[in-house]
């Protein structure tokens, strides 16, 4: 595992239009590696949490169970990754906090197959509604 290699991912995270080529970079580059894992600290993401169930009832068409969501995040990059199930299904989760941007990957059928449907998020800062009051 090369570490330095985490820039290519942000990179790819923010320009590449295949988010399954994101996805493979960082399963072969990072996810597999213990040396990767135990960079971070376990650390509950509500911003996450939240996204992963949107996402997942957008991608099933319903409400689903989301359990097992194990956040790491690595203080030093930024940079959280969580394996989860919604339901029966494995999926992960990256994220740079710096960025604000973030890939979902959910297996599409259960048992598994190759079937993974992904999904890219960002982060927006919704500006306050102005009321008449404010025009005075």
């Amino acid at each position: 595992m090369n570490i330095d290699r985490l820039q290519s991912l942000k990179q790819k995270l923010t320009n590449e239009a295949d988010l399954s080529n994101i996805w493979l970079f960082y399963m072969d580059h990072f996810a597999d590696y213990a040396e990767f894992t135990d960079l971070g600290e376990p650390t509950y993401n509500e911003y996450l949490d939240a996204i992963i169930h949107k996402t997942c009832e957008q991608i099933f068409g319903r409400a689903v169970k989301i359990t097992d969501f194990l956040p790491i995040y690595i203080a030093e990059y930024g940079f959280f990754h969580a394996p989860f199930q919604a339901e029966r299904c494995i999926g992960g989760v990256i994220y740079f906090e710096d960025l604000k941007v973030g890939l979902i990957a959910v297996s599409a059928d259960y048992p598994p197959t190759d079937a993974v449907k992904y999904s890219r998020f960002s982060e927006v800062q919704q500006e306050p509604t102005p009321n008449r009051n404010d025009l005075n």
